[in-house]
Formats: C-alpha cells, sequence, structure tokens
C-alpha cells in the first residue's frame, strides 16, 4: 500500500483554495497537521521524496517486525509489519545512504507550507519507536540497526516549529509570519475535536470499526490488546479499537436497507441474542483472539430483529472495552462522546447509553480537522471546544 505523497500536497493546496474563497487568506495566523499514524516517507536532505510513502496498512515488512518482536520492550508501539519502524528498516534498506530524514505525512506537508525538515511530534513518532515515557528515541534501536541520523527531532504537539515560507505565501495568500505548529495523528486530532478534556471523558468512534479512548492521569499499556497512550496536555489519552463495527452491517446490509430499518429498531426491547459481529476471524481488543471466530446466530428471519442484535453485540463489545481498559488502569468513562457514521442512529445511542451506565454526549465536532486547528489555536493549552446542551436523559446521538 503505497502512495505518491505529491497527492497530498495537491490535495492540501486545492482545500485551502476552497477554504479561502470563504474566508482570507490573510486572516490565517496558525496552520497544524494531523496525518494518519504509521505512514512513512524516507526523503532526502533537500526534502525530495526518494520513493512512494508506505502506507498505514502497508504490511510487507514481515521480516523486520520479526527484528523489532526480538529486541523493543512488549510495551512500545513499534511491533508489528504496519509499524513505521518496520517501514523505516525496510525502506533504509533499499535506498541506502540517499536517505536523511524519516518523515511522516504531517511532517512532510509541514515542511513544505516552511517548517524545518526532520521535525515531528510525539504522537507521530510512537509507531517509529519513540519512548513517551522518557520523551527521547531509545537506545534498542541501536541493536536493529536503525540509522539515527534519519530520526526526526521530537516535540510536543502543539508546539511552534516555524513560520510560512515566502514562497507558499505567494502560492497560498497566507501571510509569511503565519505559525506552523507541531501536529498530531488523525485519530488524536479526532478526540480532541469533540471536546472532551478531563479525566475519564471518552470517546468512541462508530465507523467501520469501533474505537474507544479514554483520558487518564497515567499512561496505559498493553500491546497484547494494541492499548497505548498518547501525551495530551498533562493527561494521557489511552485506547485501542476492536474488529466490530460497521463494516459488518455493511457486510449484510446496504446504507439504504440500514436507513429503512433503523426507524423499526425497539432498543427497549432486547433481542437476547448473544452476538460478536465480525466480517472475519480475528480480533484484537477488548479481546485478543487472532483466531476468534464471528458468533452471528442464530439469525432470525426478521431482518430489523438480526441488525439489532448486532447492534447489540457491538454495545457489549464497547462497554468491556471501556471495563478492560479500567482493569489495565485507565478510569472508566464518565461521560462518553461519538463520532463516526454510527452516531447518528439514535436508537442504538439507547442501547449504548444503557449498558454503559453513562451519559452519551454530543460532541463539540466530528472532523480531525478542527481538532488540528484547535491545536493549532491553543498550542499545547489543550483547551476544551465549546459545550453543547444536554438532551433529555443525557443521551447525546450526534
Amino acid at each position: 500500500m503505497e502512495q505518491d505523497p505529491a497527492l497530498w500536497w495537491q490535495a492540501l493546496t486545492a482545500a485551502l483554495h476552497e477554504l479561502f474563497q470563504h474566508i482570507p487568506a490573510e486572516q490565517v495566523t496558525a496552520l497544524a497537521i494531523d496525518g494518519t499514524s504509521g505512514t512513512l516517507l524516507l526523503c532526502s536532505a533537500y526534502g525530495e521524496p526518494l520513493a512512494n510513502a508506505l502506507m498505514y496498512n502497508d504490511a510487507r515488512s514481515i521480516c523486520e517486525a520479526s527484528y523489532i518482536d526480538e529486541v523493543a520492550p512488549a510495551a512500545s508501539g513499534a511491533h508489528g509489519p504496519s509499524s513505521a519502524l518496520a517501514k523505516l528498516m525496510h525502506l533504509q534498506a533499499s535506498l541506502g545512504p540517499r536517505a536523511r530524514y524519516a518523515l511522516t505525512p504531517a511532517d512532510w506537508i509541514a515542511w513544505k507550507l516552511g517548517a524545518p525538515l526532520g521535525v515531528s511530534d510525539a504522537h507521530n513518532c510512537l509507531k517509529l519507536g519513540y519512548d513517551v515515557i522518557a520523551r527521547r528515541w531509545p537506545d534498542w534501536l541501536n541493536r536493529l540497526g536503525v540509522r539515527r541520523e534519519l530520526l526526526p527531532e521530537v516535540v510536543v504537539s502543539g508546539t511552534d516549529i516555524g513560520t510560512v515560507s515566502a514562497t507558499v505565501s505567494t502560492q497560498l495568500g497566507l501571510r509569511v509570519d503565519t505559525r506552523i505548529v507541531a501536529g498530531t495523528t488523525d485519530s488524536t486530532a479526532a478526540f480532541i475535536a469533540t471536546g472532551a478534556h478531563l479525566p475519564g471523558e471518552a470517546v468512541t468512534s462508530l465507523g467501520s470499526t469501533l474505537v474507544m479512548k479514554v483520558l487518564s492521569e497515567k499512561p496505559v499499556f498493553a500491546p497484547q490488546y494494541g492499548v497505548y497512550s498518547h501525551r495530551l496536555g498533562d493527561l494521557w489519552l489511552a485506547g485501542a479499537g476492536s474488529n466490530s463495527g460497521g463494516a459488518v452491517l455493511r457486510h449484510f446490509f446496504t446504507p439504504q436497507q440500514i436507513a429503512a430499518m433503523t426507524p423499526r429498531l425497539h432498543p427497549e426491547r432486547p433481542t437476547g441474542l448473544d452476538y460478536y459481529p465480525l466480517v472475519a476471524p480475528g480480533e484484537r481488543f477488548p479481546l485478543n483472539d487472532p483466531a476468534l471466530a464471528p458468533r452471528l446466530a442464530p439469525r432470525p428471519a426478521d431482518d430489523v430483529e438480526f441488525f439489532q442484535g448486532m447492534l447489540e453485540g457491538m454495545a457489549r463489545i464497547e462497554q468491556r472495552a471501556y471495563q478492560v481498559l479500567a482493569e489495565l488502569g485507565a478510569p472508566y468513562p464518565v461521560s462518553v462522546r461519538s463520532v463516526g457514521g454510527g452516531a447518528a442512529n439514535t436508537s442504538w445511542s439507547l442501547m449504548r447509553a444503557r449498558l454503559l451506565g453513562v451519559p452519551l454526549i454530543t460532541p463539540a465536532q466530528h472532523e480531525a480537522a478542527y481538532g488540528a486547528a484547535l491545536l493549532a489555536l491553543h498550542g499545547t493549552r489543550l483547551l476544551p471546544a465549546p459545550a453543547q446542551p444536554a438532551s433529555a436523559g443525557g443521551v447525546q446521538p450526534a
């Protein structure tokens, strides 16, 4: 899974040109970039990409991952063939001495805007092997033959790292004193966008998969579950993802069928079906079982009942996920904000709220880009977004 990074720059400039049809470019005072965690690009000393970027889901680096498993601590975020570190080991072997900088998409775009080469943020460097507790590159990287000069200088997300270049100012109309701020990963930016900012406030992403994250006063790491933590201000964002989610629903029903069945759900009448919805065998979290089989039987004749049974099963997965995070040391949620396509399903929100036993709150915003904008605005002072009024019963589907 590769991508030409030139496409990223084309997409960014197109988006900014469109934005500047609505607001004057000279009003922009700061920019921060969020990007996919685990995507890696190797560049020359002049920022020229030496090959296509290996995307977050590229898993060719199997041999490199096996070496990492022998050396890296269990709690490191660098395990697995799709980790950025495995990609770095693969690319540095093939590209040789021409390579000078290992960059994430957020790093490279920030450089294109005017930031110095070789500067990154701690969130994006977690899967590259960065030690977020000690705040340094660990010594065990030497045993893997990693060229230390390729590794970026790591700063806290929200730190000023440069200003827009004269070339970009001419091209896009931005002021040359527009600050460039160290960015973050897309999932962390999406969390920031919701307005969650206190210990125990959680966000569930109801997309193709289920991702559960909660703010904790201490870091939580459990690599057997894919649980890692990012430093967020004075707190830690702990979480992990399940293989269950909307992809299972779309495996059985079209979006039109789902839309037609949703008003016919009866959240006040549980089906009693004990489902563990998966598209294929294998689960990451809250169970760690690569051979776990989907449990979707018996299937009732009524499609609406089958649909509701799957939603109930996913709600139980979400509840158990937060219980496991609490067992590992994070707080059990005091509230949950919901993002993703499934957040609009009011009936599902009622099922989830009943199981979770905490209020479901409407996120202040849904888009990761909004979280990156807050990062640019507030820097390391991750202030909450404006609160939204609660609806009846404390349940607020997004």
